[in-house]
């Protein structure tokens, strides 16, 4: 395995850990801009109430974009154990 096959995985590991994880990261900043924002409106000071609207938003992403997460994981996995017998010699 060369360098550049390696450095080709970590790009591709990387792109796909971003790519995974930024619906999620996203919709978290989305969700708690807008509850700091009517927080800040309404001079309420409680803290916990950005959890509920985040954990509600972050199922309603996993539930819509959850199966091509799956997809793109298991693709990134399977392509992996494909490599992996070119790894030893």
């Amino acid at each position: 395995m060369t360098e550049v096959t390696i450095l080709e995985l970590i790009k591709h590991a990387l792109t796909v850990g971003i790519s995974v994880s930024a619906p999620l990261l996203i919709a978290s900043l989305v969700v708690g801009a807008v509850i700091g924002i009517l927080m800040a409106a309404t001079q309420i000071q409680e803290f916990t109430l950005t959890f509920v609207p985040k954990l509600l938003a972050l199922a309603a992403i996993l539930l819509i974009v959850g199966p091509w997460m799956l997809r793109s994981l298991t693709a990134f996995g399977v392509m992996i154990f494909q490599k992996l017998p070119s790894v030893a010699p």
